[in-house]
């Protein structure tokens, strides 16, 4: 039996569209399917509507002004841009910006080098990022909820799951690993690199993706020095993060060169406040800078 929740209208009218229910949902990182889900061109959601003489934005005949070529968006590129342009319609998000010293964890990682190595790994920050958030969202609760979809309930999470943003040639993936704040450095730098290799072959199974507590979207082998992510519901939050860069850093006396990774926070304003998401990311920073804290 499928373990992917949909009415038998919707089975059906997959059935008669020749879609395979578990591929979309792996597809679009859900468990459950709705009607609107099948429809190549189905309507977005309510708060995306665009008035009819907003269209003409849109509707334009390109090829006046030069040669162009048409490419079909994927269904899952057009159910991934209708969630993304709900969830900016709909959440009032806010990025908070900062930045922490990654010195310590930098001359950890060259010590464990060998021994990464020796159990067939690479042992890369991004674990580091992810055991530091757990420990966060274990220290800031309301960071790790989702409010209900009438805004009068707000979730508030016992487990720590931590979605990881996967850029793949068939689009953005999010697999989640689970129960981060349980495990070691080595069983996440596993699981981080089995999660992103089967992404880009999509086979993630769909109970490998949703439910997680925050997704980290990670840019840092790409570029940049900042972003704005989009909050990906239910989630409350979003961490992004971009490429370490030396910088000097003042140690009370003199500037010193320091490795620093920019940080940047989107988050629900309906749940959390500036004052918390500065604290949250002040916390955090502090973790990513004296990791022997994930310890106490």
């Amino acid at each position: 039996m499928s373990d992917i929740i949909a009415p038998p209208s919707v089975r059906a009218l997959a059935r008669q569209k020749g879609i395979d229910i578990e591929a979309l949902a792996r597809d679009i990182g859900r468990t459950s399917i709705a009607r609107e889900d099948l429809e190549a061109d189905g309507a977005a959601p309510a708060a995306t509507q665009f008035a009819a003489s907003d269209r003409s934005y849109w509707d334009v005949d390109h090829s006046q002004y030069g040669p162009v070529r048409q490419e079909p968006m994927s269904r899952f590129a057009q159910v991934a841009a209708r969630n993304m342009a709900a969830a900016q319609a709909l959440i009032p998000a806010v990025t908070h910006h900062d930045r922490a010293d990654v010195s310590v964890i930098e001359e950890f990682r060259k010590d464990l080098k060998s021994e990464a190595r020796d159990r067939g790994l690479k042992l890369t920050a991004l674990s580091f990022y992810a055991k530091a958030l757990a420990r966060a969202l274990r220290e800031f609760p309301w960071f790790n909820a989702s409010l209900s979809s009438d805004g009068k309930t707000l979730f508030l999470k016992e487990y720590v799951h931590i979605g990881i943003a996967v850029d793949t040639k068939h689009g953005l993936m999010v697999p989640v690993l689970r129960d981060v704040d349980s495990k070691g450095l080595w069983q996440i730098a596993r699981e981080i690199t089995d999660l992103a290799a089967r992404s880009q072959e999509r086979k993630v199974r769909p109970d490998e993706m949703g439910g997680a507590s925050m997704t980290i979207t990670n840019l840092g082998g790409i570029g940049g020095t900042a972003f704005t992510p989009i909050v990906n519901p239910p989630e409350v939050a979003i961490l992004g993060i971009t490429r370490t860069e030396i910088a000097p850093v003042w140690d009370g006396e003199v500037f010193l060169p320091a490795p620093m990774v920019p940080l940047d926070l989107s988050y629900d304003h309906r749940v959390i406040n500036g004052a918390e998401a500065a604290r949250f990311l002040t916390y955090y920073a502090g973790l990513l800078k004296d990791p022997r804290r994930m310890l106490v």
